[in-house]
Formats: structure tokens, C-alpha cells, sequence
């Protein structure tokens, strides 16, 4: 796709979880735990309030379509205020601090007082109804000449755990939200700036690291589209394959528009009871429906049907409207005969309808209530598609399409948070906080000891507060990143739960190395036995002693004898083979180096 004629444009907001001691405004440690571990349960019903502003949120009013229960699982580490039964703490300054750090990487601009703000949200992901959140600071600077437009700390959201079912260990914990400007116009473009937004962040050393501690909303629109707003984009590498969905959703959705203004087509607006239609019915969907609902779209006939994203339709935008209602979705005429639903079928609905062949017809089946809703909601987004693109908030399927969540949701969504003091940025604040080393430049300060490939891994690496303790230790670079960076890793791979290996027993191995109590190549040995639960002193000293000049010796020379038709064979090139036989007999106690200096010397003398 010719991106710049589509006039793509884009802008990315990310959240990030931080490394804090305490929640934001509660003193609950920041540990997510097992929902087996969960020793509480309560429910809750969300509503939405009018806003300051005299009105409800367009996104929490559709929220509200479907009374829902929700559920929410407590533990021994949360609090009254993640039940919503206690006012909150002040906010946690440990997490502004980083927040502000963040913010003069960037070379923001701070606020002079942090407010915060309640932002209603009824999705169930907050027992209160509404999430916390405060700007910190605006106006820094990108790389590609874009901007930073604010940081804003806030509240993490419950954890659902399935359906309506919540984790309230994750809620409360301290994310910094940062918004950039429409910035970016290519798919990579967007990509680049989300790793280095992620450098940036990391490089304070006090993020959480792993996959759900940070997440991107990418905000995309093409000249002739909307925007829209796709939520909880986590995986980094799916970040411009989502881009470049949109675009192609946006631009065949604007091509749909302009077939059904040339078709002259319409959304019917008178709504049919066809229950009786279906009683014979092989669908096991229909059939277990106490009320099925028809409407007709002139005009739609193979569009509804179109696919806008791979594996996408208008169709699936339509029943994800319906879904908002509690219900499962739709049948149109554009994929029937299908699901169990018979050509037959069809047909009687047709006649019944007294439709054309150039029209679709849109079913709603489930209850009287929601079926009512859910017809409401297929004809509101069928209308839309007149208009081209719904300025919408999405979320991210697998492999990079998207579905409709709610509405953008709006100003009157916020409104000011009363039991929460603000707190007052002074200068002398402000200049207390330290720009962090970026990551890329410490990758290139590694690079004087490191292979440029090994520094880099080592810089991102979750392990890089190991490796700076190993070298503060006197370890060597290189013994070091090799430990870190593969034995472990390699270890993990072969089944050994490492773990149990803590970092202090990383460090202490690595130094008996670096003394010659025990040979490096023993390394893996002696962390595969810690963690079977070997205390780690009996482990050194079980390796430790090494052996003599002369006892090694003798095990090159039983190794060469015994094989000595192999040895007259292959000279020199034996001694690769033999090398791990050695290795075996020396359990690990002597320096690869010497071995091989010995084992060559024994060869040579017999060839």
C-alpha cells in the first residue's frame, strides 16, 4: 500500500507498568499472584455518572447496554482500596519520581501541581467504576522530529480473568501513560518509535519487564478515514502489521461506502418477527433462541459479506455492535446457507421478507430484551457505513485485525478526583532528577569489552542488574555476559529449573571462577545441582581443588592409548573428539585451555 498517498497518519500511546515498592495510591505491594491464591470475592454492578459537564460519556452509556455482574477475586496482599470500600492514600512518590524522570529524558516540560482526575470506565476492570490519573508533564521531543505531547501517571486495571471475572492483584499498580503527537506516517515508522519510547522507559532501570507490563494504543487514521483508537497492542512486532490493517480497513470500508451511495442503497427500518420461520430449524444457534429478529438492507447484498481485514467483514463489524447487547452476534444473508441454517431456509426468508436479490438481511436471535437492543445496534452501524469510518476504540485480534470495543469516549469522561491531594513540582524537585544513560548508549559503552552483538543483548537484557553486580565483582565481561546471556538460558532449555538459582549464587559461582577454586567449564554443572537444591557451598567444594599437572597428564595420556588406531588416523584432527572425553575424566576441574595444550602435547608424541 502506498501509504503517503493514503495520507496515513498515526500516534502511539504507551502504558508501562513501574517497578515500585507500593501501589500508586494504596500501600499494597505491586506482586501479582496466582488466582488460586485469591482468598476473597466480591461483586459489583458498574453505572455511569453525568459528568461536571451535565452529560454521560457516549463509550460509558453504550458500556451500560448490558446490565452486568462483575466479579472480583481478592488476596491477602490487596486492600480495602482496590475494593473501592476505603478512600485512597496519597499518591505513591516513589512513582512519580520515576514519572518525572521519564519526563526530563524527554526533555518535558512538568506541571507545576499534579492533579488527579477519576477517567469513568464501567468495562468492570476497576471496582470503583472509574480509573485514576494524573498529568505530570508535557511537550518533549522524538527522534523523527515528533512530539511527546504528555505524561500522565496512573492506576493499572484489574486483570480479567475470564468473562466478567476480575483479578484485583494487578489493579492499583503505577503505570506512566505516554501520548505522542500524530507523528508517525508508515507502519515502521510507528514501530521505531514504540522501541524507542520502550528504550527510553527502560533505561530507568524501574520497569516492570515482561509480556502485559506494557502495552500500546496506537491511534490511526488515513486522509479520507477517522480516527481510531486500537487498545492493548502488546507484542512489539505486531505493532506495524496493525497499522498497515487499518489502513487497508479504513480504505476498503471507505470503498463499501462509496458502492452503497452508487447502489442508492438503505437500511430498512421496519424490524420482523421470524422465529416461526426457523422452528424446524438444524441451527443449534437459532434454535435454542426465544426470539429471532430480521431487518432488511437494500442494496447490501455482497458487501455485508465483503472481507475489510483478513478474515474480517463488515458483517463481523456489525455483530460486534450486536455483542455490546450480550449477544453472540449475527447471521446475515451474504454467509447463509451456513451454521446449520439450510438454502431452504433462506429462501422462505426471503419470500417471507419479500426481499430482492441485491438486498441483505441481517438476523438477531436471543431474547426479547436483547434482540430488540442488538437489532438497534446492527441498523446504528449499518447506517454508519454510509458515512465511511466510525471514529471508534478497538481492540487487537490475533495476528493484527482489530474489533470494535465502544465509542471514543470523550470530555465528559473526566472529571476531578476529591479525595486525592495535588502534589506541587518545586524547582528544587525538578532538579533533583537524574537523566538516566540510555540503553543504546550503554550497549556502545559494553562494546569495549563486548562483541557489539553480545553488548547490545546484555544492555536490553532483564538480567542487565546481574551483569552490572558480576562486573562490580570483578568478573570478567565476557564470563560474565556468557553465564547470564547462555549458560542459564541454555540450562532452562535442557529442563533445569533455574529458577532456583538466585542471583547472588550466579555471582558467588562466578567468582569461585574468577579465584581458580573451580574451572569455568564447570559451570553448568555446579548451577544445574544448585538448583536441584544442592546447597551452593557443598557444590563449590565438591568442584573445587582442581587436579595436577601430572594427573592430567595421565588421564590425556589413557585417553590417547585407548583410541590410538582413531589417533593414528586422524594426527591432529583427533583432537577435537577427544577433547570432551578429557573433559569428562577431569569432571570440570581444570581450564579448557590447559587441557587442550596437554591433550595436543600427548597426540603429538604418538603420531
Amino acid at each position: 500500500m502506498d501509504f503517503e498517498a493514503l495520507g496515513l497518519k498515526a500516534g502511539i500511546e504507551i502504558h508501562q507498568q513501574l517497578d515500585t515498592a507500593e501501589k500508586l495510591f494504596c500501600r499494597c505491594p505491586t506482586t501479582l499472584r496466582k488466582t488460586e491464591e485469591h482468598t476473597g470475592e466480591l461483586f459489583r454492578y458498574l453505572h455511569a455518572t453525568v459528568s461536571e459537564m451535565g452529560e454521560i460519556d457516549r463509550a460509558a452509556a453504550e458500556e451500560m447496554m448490558d446490565r452486568r455482574q462483575f466479579h472480583y477475586l481478592t488476596y491477602p496482599t490487596t486492600c480495602l482500596v482496590e475494593n473501592d470500600e476505603e478512600p485512597p492514600a496519597p499518591m505513591n512518590r516513589e512513582a512519580l519520581g520515576i514519572a518525572l524522570q521519564v519526563a526530563k529524558t524527554f526533555s518535558m516540560h512538568p506541571v507545576e501541581q499534579v492533579h488527579t482526575m477519576r477517567k469513568l470506565v464501567i468495562d468492570g476492570s476497576n471496582t470503583s467504576g472509574f480509573q485514576r490519573t494524573a498529568l505530570v508533564a508535557m511537550g518533549g521531543d522524538l527522534p523523527n522530529g515528533g512530539a511527546v505531547e504528555t505524561i500522565c501517571l496512573e492506576e493499572e486495571a484489574a486483570q480479567r480473568v475470564e468473562g466478567d471475572t476480575f483479578s484485583l492483584d494487578r489493579l492499583g499498580i503505577p503505570l506512566v501513560e505516554i501520548t505522542t503527537s500524530p507523528c508517525m506516517y508508515t507502519p515502521e515508522d510507528v514501530q521505531t518509535t514504540a522501541e524507542y519510547i520502550g528504550m527510553v522507559l527502560r533505561s530507568t532501570g524501574k520497569v516492570k519487564r515482561g509480556l502485559g507490563t506494557i502495552r500500546q494504543d496506537i491511534n490511526v487514521s488515513i486522509a479520507a478515514g477517522a480516527r481510531v483508537e486500537i487498545k492493548g497492542v502488546q507484542e512489539l512486532d505486531l505493532i506495524a502489521e496493525v497499522v498497515r490493517r487499518e489502513a487497508q480497513r479504513q480504505t476498503e470500508l471507505l470503498a463499501i461506502r462509496d458502492e452503497l451511495r452508487t447502489r442508492h442503497a438503505s437500511v430498512g427500518e421496519e424490524t420482523y418477527d421470524v422465529t416461526a420461520l426457523f422452528r424446524e430449524t438444524k441451527s443449534s444457534i437459532l434454535k435454542k433462541a426465544k426470539m429471532i429478529r430480521a431487518f432488511v438492507l437494500p442494496g447490501f447484498a455482497g458487501l455485508v459479506g465483503r472481507e475489510i481485514q483478513p478474515g474480517r467483514r463488515l458483517g463481523s463489524e456489525i455483530s460486534d455492535y450486536v455483542k455490546k447487547c450480550g449477544l453472540g452476534g449475527i447471521f446475515h444473508t451474504d454467509e447463509l446457507p451456513a451454521y446449520g441454517v439450510t438454502a431452504e431456509e433462506v429462501a422462505r426468508l426471503r419470500e417471507h421478507l419479500g426481499v430482492a436479490d441485491e438486498d441483505a438481511i441481517i438476523l438477531v436471535s436471543g431474547s426479547k430484551e436483547k434482540t430488540a437492543c442488538g437489532v438497534k445496534q446492527a441498523r446504528h452501524r449499518a447506517r454508519l457505513a454510509f458515512e465511511g469510518i466510525p471514529e471508534e476504540t478497538r481492540k487487537m485480534l490475533e495476528e493484527g485485525s482489530t474489533a470494535y470495543m465502544r465509542p471514543l469516549p470523550g470530555a465528559a469522561r473526566m472529571y476531578p478526583e476529591t479525595d486525592v491531594f495535588p502534589v506541587v513540582i518545586t524547582d528544587a524537585i525538578w532538579e533533583e532528577i537524574q537523566v538516566p544513560e540510555l540503553l543504546s548508549d550503554l550497549a556502545r559503552r559494553f562494546e569495549r569489552d563486548l562483541d557489539p552483538a553480545v553488548a547490545r543483548q546484555v544492555a536490553y537484557s532483564e538480567s542487565l542488574p546481574l551483569f552490572r553486580a558480576a562486573i562490580r565483582a570483578g568478573i570478567k565481561p565476557n564470563l560474565a555476559a556468557r553465564t547470564i546471556l547462555a549458560t542459564l538460558k541454555e540450562l532452562g532449555r535442557d529442563g533445569v529449573a533455574v529458577e532456583k538459582v538466585s542471583n547472588d549464587d550466579v555471582l558467588a559461582v562466578l567468582l569461585a571462577v574468577e579465584k581458580d577454586t573451580v574451572a569455568k567449564e564447570a559451570i553448568p554443572e555446579i548451577l544445574t545441582e544448585i538448583a536441584a537444591g544442592t546447597p551452593m557451598a557443598t557444590v563449590i567444594e565438591s568442584h573445587a581443588g582442581g587436579i595436577s599437572d601430572e594427573e592430567l597428564a595421565a588421564i590425556a595420556r589413557k585417553v590417547v592409548a585407548d583410541r590410538i588406531d582413531f589417533v593414528t588416523e586422524k594426527g591432529m584432527r583427533a583432537l577435537g573428539p577427544l577433547m570432551g572425553l578429557v573433559m569428562d575424566e577431569a569432571r570440570g576441574k581444570v581450564d579448557g585451555k590447559k587441557v587442550s595444550e596437554v591433550l595436543r602435547s600427548e597426540i603429538s608424541r604418538v603420531i
